[in-house]
């Protein structure tokens, strides 16, 4: 008789990445419906569903794009891309009910006096058709992504009028407190401004969203202006027309992009639903989370180097302050003791406190040197003004390694004593306040050696070889190792990301499963394999999760990391990445707490299955929250 083989406990469901991010935003578009949030925030999650919609059809459908178009799965991605649009549409009807008991009205052009009338035909014609662009039907390969259009015309399709992003899609009505009007509608009130011979026609709009990638090769400043301007040739992805668009007209514009028929989206007007944004900035401050108490480390703003001097300090953003970040750049650049700083910066925006303390401090005589990432994705732009900025104050910008660098650090040198930040968001002022995120201010010659290393190899364009620090693959392996030493009945492992697709690391965890471990998920995002009987959480909530930590049992004496790595192959094998062990007892257990204390979270949960995701809201354990 043959030996029977015994089935292991748990066996892997696999997702693709695609299905599981587009999950994901379902998930956001979810929180529109929390009964514990109020009226404005709850709008405001409907704006970002859409911006996360265009995002996943201008970067995050690329591979599938590429590899599986047409195929049965890649139509399925349509069909819940689809499903997740409709559903919005009627949840922003539902929300112009409520708004209307605060006094928010969102008029149709039938509803406005003749004097709003005649003031809106004259805002028409002076401020809105001198942008507009008319266009030939026979230029609908060369149209722009995420613009707004028009289609027009008598029988067959004949104009299209294009309106830059920078017009504002919804305006406030004058002297009508509350009163707004969008203006795709005044459009189609007054089409005579914007059809040849002042025709008065019927519009139907329209919007389409090209792939953005960047060539993967590119490593140089100089190319990058060239790049920008090629990425606006991408391939079309998706295209969405009204649901009263002309379907003779639906198929011109498909045909005419290269789409295929489930591509194509059919969808209440209004398209592109995250203008509700000047609604949630305008509304009433009752309606909006109330600010929450910003916890500040006691003396570390006044003078951080003689705080760091005497122990360690880990904060947790945003409810401990990340203007401390900011302090410490600030107080090295006046601090005449200190000699060189060095920093990583990917996403900082257009103004920011520690790029001006760095510029401060070159202009001050000291050694300043920064890591400015030339190929952080739609932050481009913003960081190749920031590296003129830079090179006009004598900051050295350090050549872009064939890796893209998305680690978290700035060093100080101060009197011969070094110190360093490290963290697991990027140095936004904005961000910093509503991201979650975990910061490390240490003096520890073990991080601060090598910190200095990690700069220093870049510097040289050389590989960093780091010895407490894990950087490139050496992550996996440093997480490959601890699982695998977990992987027994008294092992427990936790894990908490953003996005967790690295297939060795995915089997490790499998197979300490069936050994016996405890092993706890905290996946934000995207998580390509389940297993029936583990429970997966995804916290989506008023911050959006962004840190990222581990913690192994490590027979009770608790090892944990921190770093800036989601668990990604791109991550792990095409990025310089910084990963550091929290070494202060006191730190690892303020990790250790705000972990559990996610882990218990019944407030801000979906619990992720093979069979589909559930929402645990409505508990007492907010997971969001300090302490």
């Amino acid at each position: 008789m043959p030996k029977k083989v015994k089935t292991p406990p748990y066996v892997a469901t696999h997702i693709t990445q695609e299905a599981s991010w587009l999950s994901f935003n379902r998930r956001v578009l979810e929180q529109t419906r929390r009964p514990d949030f109020p009226l404005l925030e709850r709008l405001r999650f409907l704006a970002i569903w859409a911006s996360n919609l265009d995002e996943f059809f201008s970067a995050r459908i690329s591979r599938a794009f590429a590899e599986e178009r047409g195929s049965p799965s890649y139509q399925e991605l349509m069909k819940e891309a689809l499903d997740q649009a409709e559903e919005a549409s009627r949840f922003y009807l539902e929300f112009l009910k409520a708004l209307e008991g605060l006094g928010i009205h969102i008029l149709e052009p039938s509803q406005l006096t003749k004097a709003e009338k005649r003031y809106f035909g004259a805002y028409l014609a002076e401020e809105v058709a001198p942008l507009t662009d008319l266009i030939r039907p026979e230029a609908i390969p060369e149209l722009a992504s995420q613009a707004l259009y028009f289609a027009s015309g008598e029988g067959a399709l004949q104009h299209l009028i294009r309106f830059p992003e920078s017009l504002p899609r919804l305006l406030e009505v004058p002297g009508r407190e509350g009163g707004f009007v969008r203006l795709g509608a005044l459009v189609r009130m007054r089409s005579d401004l914007f059809l040849p011979g002042n025709q008065k026609l019927p519009l139907f709009e329209f919007r389409l969203i090209r792939l953005a990638q960047l060539a993967r090769s590119r490593a140089d400043w100089d190319e990058l202006p060239e790049a920008l301007e090629a990425r606006l040739d991408g391939k079309v992805s998706h295209l969405e027309v009204e649901e009263d668009f002309p379907p003779l007209w639906a198929e011109t514009l498909r045909v005419a992009l290269e789409l295929e028929p489930w591509e194509v989206f059919r969808i209440s007007p209004p398209l592109d639903l995250s203008f509700v944004t000047t609604i949630v900035d305008r509304g009433p401050e009752s309606e909006k989370f109330k600010p929450i108490t910003i916890e500040k480390p006691k003396g570390f703003a006044k003078d951080p180097f003689n705080y760091l001097n005497r122990r360690d300090l880990l904060l947790y953003h945003p409810f401990e302050d990340y203007g401390a970040v900011e302090a410490f750049a600030q107080a090295a650049a006046q601090d005449p003791r200190v000699e060189a700083l060095r920093a990583t910066l990917y996403r900082i925006g257009e103004e920011n406190g520690i790029a001006q303390s760095l510029i401060k401090a070159a202009r001050a005589g000291k050694d300043v040197a920064v890591l400015l990432e030339g190929r952080a994705r739609f932050d481009e732009l913003a960081n190749l003004e920031w590296n003129l900025r830079f090179a006009g104050a004598g900051v050295r910008v350090l050549p872009l390694p064939s890796k893209k660098v998305h680690a978290k650090a700035l060093y100080v040198r101060r009197a011969g004593s070094e110190y360093v930040h490290l963290g697991t968001g990027n140095y936004n002022p904005i961000n910093g306040r509503l991201y979650t995120d975990l910061s490390l201010f240490s003096t520890h010659p073990a991080l601060t050696a090598d910190v200095r290393t990690f700069f220093e190899a870049l510097e040289q364009q050389q590989t960093p070889v780091l010895a407490t620090l894990r950087t490139g693959p050496a992550i996996r392996d440093l997480l490959l190792e601890s699982i695998q030493a977990e992987a027994h009945k008294k092992g427990e492992i936790i894990l908490k990301f953003n996005h967790l697709t690295d297939p060795p690391l995915l089997q490790a965890l499998e197979e300490a499963l069936n050994r016996g471990a405890r092993v706890h998920l905290i996946v934000r995002s995207t998580l390509t394999t389940l297993w029936e009987g583990v429970e997966v959480k995804s916290l989506v909530g008023r911050f959006l999760e962004h840190a990222r930590a581990v913690a192994f049992k490590a027979g009770g004496k608790w090892r944990v990391w921190a770093g800036s790595a989601d668990l990604m192959p791109r991550n792990l094998d095409r990025r310089y990445e910084l990963f550091f062990p929290i070494l202060a007892p006191r730190l690892k257990r303020k990790v250790l707490e705000i972990l559990r204390a996610q882990i218990a979270d019944d407030r801000n949960s979906f619990i992720l299955t093979p069979s589909g995701q559930q929402r645990r809201w409505g508990g007492k354990r907010d997971g969001q929250r300090l302490g």
